[in-house]
């Protein structure tokens, strides 16, 4: 049996990255089109909140959506560009 060799190319090994940067930008997008509707269709908002109840849906969802998309689309980056730099290396 052959002694098995590192794998030379850690983006195609399996490690998430290419999962991460999808699901992150799928969620970000959600966040960011959740915002966008809530300003042109569903009424706005002001300071004290949405004008709508789906307003309300969708500020909570653009909420909740923006900066957890955003920090796993960080997270992706971050390692296609690690795994960029060790294929180099390599």
């Amino acid at each position: 049996m052959p002694a098995t060799r590192p794998n030379p190319n850690p983006a195609r090994s399996g490690d998430g990255t290419r999962q991460l940067l999808q699901w992150g930008g799928s969620i970000l997008g959600a966040g960011l089109l959740a915002a966008l509707l809530l300003e042109t269709v569903l009424g706005g908002f002001s300071p004290t909140g949405a004008s709508t109840n789906t307003g309300w849906f969708a500020l909570i969802l653009a909420l909740a959506c923006i900066p957890f998309g955003g920090l796993i689309l960080a997270l992706g980056v971050a390692k296609w560009l690690r795994n960029r730099r060790l294929a180099r290396k390599s």
